[in-house]
């Protein structure tokens, strides 16, 4: 199932924070991040390039192991 190294943890988390914030918006017109943030922030802006670079890193882990995973130090349950 999933994988317990906490680069593992962390992308997924940070994707699935992301995954609900687009749902929010779709659905009520509620964007937590700038709500959080603010509008056109380079916070905002730096919030939105790491929830992009988690989602690539969730892509990438369907076909491939992170790091720590390679290596042996953690293990799918």
């Amino acid at each position: 199932m999933g994988k317990n190294c906490i680069v593992c943890k962390l992308v997924g988390l940070v994707a699935g924070v992301g995954a609900l914030n687009w749902g929010l918006v779709a659905l009520f017109n509620l964007n937590l991040v700038t709500k959080a943030l603010g509008d056109g922030t380079s916070g905002t802006k730096a919030a939105y390039v790491v929830i992009g670079l988690a989602g690539l890193m969730k892509l990438i882990s369907l076909v491939k192991c992170c790091p720590c995973c390679s290596k042996g130090e953690c293990k799918s349950n």
